[in-house]
Formats: C-alpha cells, structure tokens, sequence
C-alpha cells in the first residue's frame, strides 16, 4: 500500500478535515501528524486542548492508520523518516505563508518521487462557526489567564508586544512571519501605562485612571486572544493595589508589573535626572504580599520591577531586592537599565540564576536593544517585553503625513507609503 501523509493543527475535527481523510483514503494508508504545543504557538495559536487530546482525537477518526508526532511546522522530519508516497493537503497553502511550507514539502518529495495532492479548502458555515467558538474559548478569562505561565514552560522566551487598542493587539495577535524557514509569531501583549497614557495625550505620571486603563484592557481582549500583562506601574496604596490584582484576575489578564518606586511616577529611562524615590524593600514586600492574599487563583502573576540599576544603587541592591521580592511571592522579577550595553542585565541574570533557577526573569531592551532574544535566553532570561516600539514607530509616520498633506494641500503624495482601508479593516473579523 502507498502511504498517504497529512497533518493537522486543530482542536475539533471537523468537515473540512474528514474530507481531507477521505480524500486520502483514496490513494493509499492514511497517516496524519499532530503539530506539538511548541510549533502550534509558534505558527498559528494557542492550543485550546491538549497535545494528549489532539493525538486520542485524531486515532478516533476512521480510516487513519497511524498518528505520528510533528514537531515543526516544515516537514523535513517526517518525510525523511515516513517517505510517503503522497502529502494531501487543503488548497489554502496554494498562497500566503503556508505556500512556503509547501515549496519546502514539495522540495522534499521531489527527490524520491513523491506527490503532493491539493484538495479544495472546506469553509462553510459550520466549519466557519466551530473555528469562532473555538477562537472564544480562547479568548475567555478562565483560558486567557493560565495562558502565561503556559507559555513561559513551552517557549525559549516569550515574545511580548506592546499593545495600547484594539488595531494594536490586532497586529500582535495576527502577525507572522517566516524566516528561513521558521515560522514566528509574538506570544503575549503588553498593555503599557506609558503608551496607554500616550495614546490618550496624557503625560506618564499615573494620571490616567485605573477604570480607563481597564478600558483599554477591554477593547484589546474583544478581539484579540493572546495573554496580556499589565503595566502597574508603582501599583499605587497598598489598599488600592489589591483591588486592581482582584479586578484584573477577574477580567483574564495574565500578569501584573509593579516597580519598587514610590511617590509621584517619572519614566525610569530618566534614571537620577529627575528626583525618584525607590520603595524600602520591606515596604513593597507587603505590598507584593498583600496582592497575593487576595489572588482567587493560582493563574495570575505578581512581577516585581526592580529599579536599582536604573537609579544606580548597584548590583548588590538589586540581587537583594530579587531575593526579599521571591520570597514575599513575587511570581517573577523584572530587572531594567537605562544603559544601551546590556552587561549589566546580563551580569544581574547569571548572577540571579545562580541561587534561583525556578523565578522568571522579564526584561524589557528598549534602550540595550543590540542583544538578541536569543542571547537573553541563554542567561536565563524568560520573558522580553518590547514596551513601545509600536507608539514610536506610528508616531512619526503620521506626522509625516500630516505635515504633506499641509505642505501639498492634498493627500496624493502621501497614498504611495499608506497602507489600504481595505486591508486594514480585513484584520478585524465581522461576526
């Protein structure tokens, strides 16, 4: 018998993909891959049931001979282990990204003899209607929220992206890209204060309210499905700060950062040029604490931000506070420079992760922006937060415009680097 390969990355088995086994049925024995949890983040999204579940789900299906584990999305593995006569697949890899995974399966095929075999794509309403349920269940507060923690014990380093509406979190919810060969896409969203505040024309001193920064919150989890961490910034009164963990949790988002800062907030890449005050340690342990005690469940995280290095207290200072900060409950710790060598951030995590291999460790390179994820990995590094790249790079672009269209009195000259109405409002999806 000839052997017919296909694989899968779903969560429910649906029409379109029992016409794909039919369909194969046709010329051979059918086996079917099953994406591991590692290439589905990587390529498409968050699995909504488990890699144990996947594989019963597709053994339950008749006419499957056998189930095999894929562990990227190429298939370069399991061709040259199975070298099946045939790999079926729908036609929606024709085009877009996905024709870059079949070039590279039909490169592999091509050098013994093999086929690939286009099926038409299914998409009609029911399958339309399972893929939404299945894009809310994702998106629900109870799944969004563990969705973290998750993620830290799958990925390398979990790639954050600043987000501040709900156009933004589109763009990290729905960006991909391939390069050689490799599919990456962000992992979380970052709800930033500065960026929120800056969006609205507000200055970054805590002046936008608690309810309005929850707005925000709203606006990115109706359409987006990806976890999100929170900007805290000081996390204000200890009694204020419990309401806000209570608040948070409730609503799914993953994470809170909280800097050990007191008084009134100046942005932290303005280091000792303006008068900061940093928290005792005792002081914001309790209030770390405090945050923990009301914690419904054990899904939500407490980061703490340490600013020694920003405000030049040294080493020693920040290993302290890392150390007072875990053991008060802190779920992770975040350590920030305002230096563009990121030696010291390195430095601070090999020492850190000599006497703490376990707590997560978050950075946020805005100014060292030289060092690759990679590299942070490597030093013990698990979450990268790019806190504002999307506010800075907008920023200039609409100036830009702006001044042209005054300068031209029209907007003819400004179309050719605008991208279209139509492809913009293509991200957004009607119900």
């Amino acid at each position: 018998m000839k052997k017919v390969y296909t694989c899968f990355c779903t969560d429910v088995i649906h029409d379109g993909h029992l016409n794909i086994i039919s369909e194969a049925k046709k010329y051979g024995e059918v086996y079917v891959g099953v994406l591991t949890d590692e290439a589905m983040i990587r390529f498409n999204r968050f699995p909504a049931i488990s890699f144990e579940e996947r594989i019963a789900l597709i053994k339950n299906i008749e006419g499957v001979k056998e189930v095999l584990i894929q562990n990227d999305i190429m298939y370069d593995g399991v061709i040259n282990k199975l070298k099946p006569d045939y790999v079926i697949h729908g036609d929606n890899w024709l085009s877009g990204q996905l024709k870059v995974i079949r070039d590279n399966v039909e490169g592999l095929l091509k050098k013994y003899g093999g086929k690939i075999i286009d099926v038409p794509y299914t998409y009609n309403e029911r399958v339309k209607r399972i893929d939404a349920q299945i894009r809310e269940k994702l998106a629900m507060p109870e799944y969004r929220r563990k969705r973290l923690k998750q993620l830290i014990k799958l990925r390398p380093v979990v790639k954050t992206l600043e987000v501040h509406s709900g156009l933004t979190g589109l763009i990290a919810e729905k960006t991909v890209v391939e390069h050689n060969g490799e599919f990456d896409q962000f992992d979380a969203m970052w709800v930033s204060s500065l960026c929120d505040s800056t969006a609205k024309g507000k200055p970054d001193i805590e002046l936008v309210d608690m309810t309005s920064r929850f707005r925000t919150i709203d606006d990115v989890m109706e359409v987006t499905t990806k976890p999100i961490i929170f900007d805290g910034d000081t996390g204000g009164l200890t009694e204020h700060f419990v309401y806000t963990v209570r608040s948070l949790e409730r609503m799914g988002v993953s994470a809170i950062i909280i800097e050990d800062k007191t008084g009134l907030k100046k942005n932290s890449l303005f280091g000792n040029e303006v008068v900061q005050t940093q928290d005792t340690i005792e002081h914001f342990c309790e209030k770390i604490a405090a945050g923990k005690k009301v914690q419904l469940t054990d899904d939500f995280m407490i980061i703490a931000r340490i600013e020694s290095l920003i405000l030049d207290q040294g080493m020693d200072d920040a290993l302290n506070r890392a150390r007072a900060y875990v053991k008060a409950g802190a779920d992770g710790i975040m350590i920030h420079s305002r230096k563009k060598d990121p030696a010291e951030i390195v430095e601070f995590c090999k020492l850190f992760r000599k006497e703490d291999e376990i707590t997560p460790i978050v950075v946020v390179p805005s100014s060292f922006n030289s060092i690759t994820e990679g590299e942070l990995a490597a030093v013990g590094v698990n979450i990268v937060i790019y806190a504002n790249q999307l506010t800075r790079s907008a920023f200039p672009a609409m100036e830009q415009t702006a001044k042209d269209i005054l300068k031209y009195h029209r907007a003819q000259e400004v179309d050719a680097r605008l991208m279209s109405i139509k492809d913009i409002i293509s991200l957004i999806e009607e119900l």
